[in-house]
Order: structure tokens, then sequence, then C-alpha cells
């Protein structure tokens, strides 16, 4: 039964289920796994474009299968069977052993099959198009990801795709724990995967000078100057706090609140001071039910470009005031994976408050004097687990937050 509670402005909110975070897959240029993600988090920057080596979804699709899925769909497919068997699996008395039609996901992407587009195209040039897979449409369809995992688990409840450039997977999740709060589904299995690091991808993003010229990614740095490309994918389980403890399953974290708010200023850069992050952050909290004072950590959207990095501090700055929450940006680490960063992100906050540590923002040597954030550099910071956020702003003015607290 929904309930209604006043919000800090007045109005009155809806509030619903509580939503745990029961499972987490994830597939990560620093390691496929949780246990390997989070090491990679705390070790040293990496060279280069942020690929996955040696990705092996053989043992999902069998080796004919696997040769009619895109990258993309292949991480999104190992981190929901990791995020599934982390939950307990699906049967047995811990099991999920959930009812199909209140079993949903939400898997996003910001662009979908672009290898598969890119392979075939070369097909069509060099052999014509009679040669063209039949699969190709199939492959590259940016819904392939979350119909293969809803197929693969016999999900029959809503099954989407948010494709909302790189804050897709910040939006897969809200909408994922939107499902669980109103008591729609019991179960979700929410995140996003990307697989863009091709000719086209890297020469598109390159010619548009969004790419780091020097190859290092440095969020928040004085001498930051472009992104540099990644990939991965990240699943989490999202269901009904009660039923979670009920059939005695950890939990990681509570999805709180989240809100989503669009920029209505331009196809590609943020609007001036960060205007729209701010109005998403703001909801957030009034979703939430918490005041701006009782956050006190943001994983920060914080992608090393110099017009979104100074949009976002300014934003959080107007929020929070200044020292405000410690802050970190793991994309020093994984690179920006567009539509996987905000999945992948939540997976690390997660994490991180099951850790009690904070990564250290990776790359930054020396912080933009423009910047008045308190970034958490060097050394991961212990801290007590608290209310925290996550931040995702993508191209076309998508702006996600979302909020998790420890269980209490």
């Amino acid at each position: 039964m929904l309930v209604a509670h006043p919000t800090p402005d007045g109005r009155s909110g809806i509030r619903g289920r509580r939503v745990a975070v029961t499972g987490l897959g994830v597939v990560a240029p620093c390691g496929v796994g949780r246990d390997a993600f989070w090491a990679g988090l705390l070790g040293p920057e990496p060279d280069g474009p942020r690929r996955v080596e040696n990705l092996d979804a053989t043992p999902i699709y069998g080796p004919k299968e696997i040769r009619r899925v895109d990258r993309f769909t292949q991480m999104a497919a190992i981190a929901a069977a990791e995020a599934i068997a982390d939950a307990g699996g699906l049967d047995g008395s811990s099991g999920l052993s959930v009812d199909p039609d209140r079993a949903g996901v939400m898997i996003g992407t910001g662009i979908g099959g672009l290898e598969t587009i890119e392979e075939q195209f070369r097909v069509l040039q060099e052999k014509g198009p009679r040669r063209v897979s039949p699969f190709l449409v199939p492959m590259m369809m940016g819904n392939r990801a979350t119909a293969d995992v809803s197929m693969r688990y016999g999900f029959r409840g809503p099954c989407e795709a948010t494709v909302t450039a790189c804050a897709a997977g910040t939006h897969s999740v809200a909408n994922g724990a939107r499902l669980v709060s109103s008591g729609r589904c019991d179960v979700v299995l929410a995140g996003s995967a990307e697989a863009a690091i091709t000719v086209i991808g890297v020469a598109g993003f390159s010619n548009m000078t969004a790419l780091s010229t020097t190859g290092v990614s440095m969020p928040f740095d004085v001498k930051r100057d472009g992104f540099v490309m990644g990939e991965g994918g990240a699943v989490l389980v999202l269901e009904d706090l009660e039923r979670a403890l009920a059939r005695g399953v950890h939990v990681y974290a509570e999805v709180a609140g989240a809100a989503s708010t669009a920029d209505a200023h331009h196809i590609t850069a943020p609007s001036p001071q960060g205007a729209g992050a701010v109005s998403c952050m703001e909801q957030a909290l009034i979703d939430a039910e918490l005041a701006p004072e009782a956050i006190v950590h943001i994983n920060a959207h914080g992608t090393s470009t110099p017009a979104n990095d100074l949009a976002e501090s300014q934003a959080i700055v107007k929020v929070f005031g200044t020292p405000g929450p410690a802050v970190t940006s793991i994309k020093g680490i994984t690179g920006h994976s567009l539509g996987a960063a905000g999945s992948l992100e939540a997976v690390a906050l997660a994490l991180t408050i099951q850790k009690g540590q904070i990564p250290p923002t990776a790359g930054l040597t020396e912080l933009d004097p423009e910047i008045h954030l308190d970034v958490v550099t060097g050394e991961p910071r212990a801290w007590t687990p608290g209310p925290a956020l996550s931040n995702s702003f993508g191209f076309g003015g998508h702006n996600g937050t979302l909020v998790m607290t420890p269980v209490s």
C-alpha cells in the first residue's frame, strides 16, 4: 500500500515499499566480478582505452549462439548471472523464488550494438547486401540485452531498455527501484551495458573533441582535457526489503530515492552552472525525504571533460555548500563507459557502503582551483556509511541521481 508523506518542500510525496540491493554483478575494465572490480577501483590507473580483456560469455550462450550476440549484450548477460547468484540464486529456501509475472528487467544502453553495426557495414561494402547477416537487427537493437536476460530467467514482468546516453544506467536502476517501491514487482534486475570502443565510435567522439588528447582520465584536475573511452556492464538485483530480510539474504544498501530531469539546453553541453544537475539532486533528496546536510558522500559523474566537471562541481556546491560531502569519480579507473557508467557507479556506491571505504579519484593530481569540492584522492578514505548520491549526466541533457543508504 502506498502512503503519502510530507516532503521537505511541503508537497505530498508518495512512498511505497523499501527497495533493497541484494545482488551485484559487474563486468568492467578493472575487473570482472564484484571483488575484482572493487580491487581495481583501489588500484593504479591503467593506460589507454578501458577495454574489458578476455571477455568470455561462452558458458552462458554456448559456442554457436554467442556468434549471434553483440558484445554489449554479452556483458549484460555475464553481469546478470553474477547478480542473481550473489542474491542467492533463483531456487531454494533462501533463493529469489520469484513469481515470473512479478519479476522485471531494466537494462539500458547508450548506443547498443555498435560493434555489430560496424562489422556488418564492412560486410555490406565488401560483399554486398545479400551477405549482411540476418541477425543484424536483433544483435544491434538497444533492447537486446534486457530482452535476453528476461528470456534467460523467464521474468515476465516489465522488460524495458532505457536509452538516455550516459545517464542510462542510473535511470535504469531508478526505474527498477520504482517498480519495486510501487508494488508492481517483487524483484527487478536493473543495470546497463555498453561496448562502443570501435573504430567509428572512437572516431566520432574524438572528432567532436570529447576524448582526452593525452589518453589520461583526470576527473576534476586542472589539466583534464576529455574522457577516456571505456566499456562494461553492471546489473543490480533490487527487491522489496521486507522480502529480502525474510529470506535472510545479505543487503548491500537501500535505494532510498531517485530523480530524473532534463537540461533542455544543448545536445552535448551541460546547462550553465549545472542548473539541470541542481534540480536533479534536489528532486532526488525530496524523493528520499532527506535534507542536503544528511548526504555524506557523492559518487560523481566526473568524466574528466572541462565543461562537465566544472558544471557538476558548481551544482554540488549550490546544493550542498562547501566543503560539502566527500566526492569521488571512478572514471580515472574505468574510463567513461557511456551508457554503462551509471550502473557501474551504482555498484561502486553499494560496495562503498558495504566496505566502509570511498575509492580515491584516480588521475587527479592537482584539483582545478575553480572546483570547490572535497574530492577523495591518493588513498581510499574510511567513512561511516551514510546517505550517498550517485550522479549521471548524458548527452541530450539527461540527468539522473540515485540516493543509496545503509539499511537500518
